[in-house]
């Protein structure tokens, strides 16, 4: 499995990292947040020496419960970091984390991001999936049930893996038959899900395998980790590389975190492990 980024392939035929970089104040793991051009440009840095294949930046926090940043805010943010990051080192891979249209064309046309990574899937913007069909650049297609507001709440579905598959369906079809053919899905841990549903969807990952895309599992650090074992974010480590080796195993092709040396560290061991991948096929 392949994605186009400016004309060249990345493979995702192993396992791939992605870096958090968050310029905002109220991302809830605090050391990911980066509002100083010099720390934006330090940190990428950092994950590019330990490892990263794609940085994701993004300017609006979607914890439970966050409150929402001003489009414009959010458009400076992310585009002002995105820029410094692509000046700085021009062999990145960037993506821009954002449910909204005007910000991710921006950041792609004229800051230089290379991959939109929409956690909504294109429901809180309906400008979001056009652009991605006009654009035709790579697209991270994520699950959330409800918004960040509110996706907490109280979420409920017949069966977990069955609804978000058929909730992808269409969408893929649609950018598909648009000609957008570099597609990576995301089940969305911790948007709209209890931590049992959580759960459920790490383990029955291959599942997602049916519709031939690349799968991006983010658990870095999240409540399914630190609330399960009653610590804290900070402590989370080694929480989130157990469950991010258990990804792996079960078909995830990228892995956003907040600590990229150690998901790398994750990543050789998987492939000494399994030099030639897993196969799937019951879902394959």
């Amino acid at each position: 499995m392949f994605i186009n980024i400016r004309g060249g392939l990345l493979d995702l035929g192993r396992p791939r990292i992605m870096g958090i970089i968050n310029v905002t104040e109220d991302s809830f793991y605090s050391q990911s947040r980066h509002m100083a051009d010099n720390e934006v440009i330090k940190v990428a840095g950092e994950m590019l020496g330990e490892g990263a294949d794609i940085i994701d930046v993004g300017g609006c926090s979607t914890r439970p419960g966050a409150p929402e940043v001003p489009l414009e805010e959010e458009r400076q943010r992310v585009c002002r970091a995105v820029k410094i990051i692509v000046d700085r080192y021009p062999e990145a891979v960037v993506s821009v984390d954002t449910y909204r249209a005007q910000v991710a064309e921006e950041a792609v046309l004229h800051a230089g991001a290379d991959i939109i990574n929409d956690i909504s899937g294109g429901e809180m913007d309906p400008e979001m999936l056009p652009l991605v069909m006009r654009l035709k650049v790579p697209y991270i297609l994520m699950h959330m049930q409800g918004t960040p507001q509110n996706m907490q709440d109280n979420p409920s579905y017949d069966d977990v893996v069955t609804d978000i598959i058929r909730w992808f369906a269409p969408k893929i079809s649609m950018l598909r038959q648009a000609g957008v053919k570099d597609i990576v899905i995301d089940p969305g841990f911790g948007f709209g899900k209890t931590a049992r549903q959580n759960f459920e969807l790490l383990r029955r990952l291959p599942e997602f395998r049916i519709t031939g895309l690349p799968i991006l599992a983010g658990m870095s650090r999240k409540a399914m980790v630190w609330k399960t074992l009653g610590i804290n974010p900070d402590e989370a480590l080694n929480g989130t590389t157990a469950l991010n080796m258990t990804a792996l195993m079960n078909g995830a092709s990228l892995l956003r975190v907040h600590d990229v040396r150690q998901a790398r560290e994750v990543a050789t061991l998987f492939e000494k492990i399994y030099p030639e991948g897993i196969l799937f096929d019951q879902y394959s």
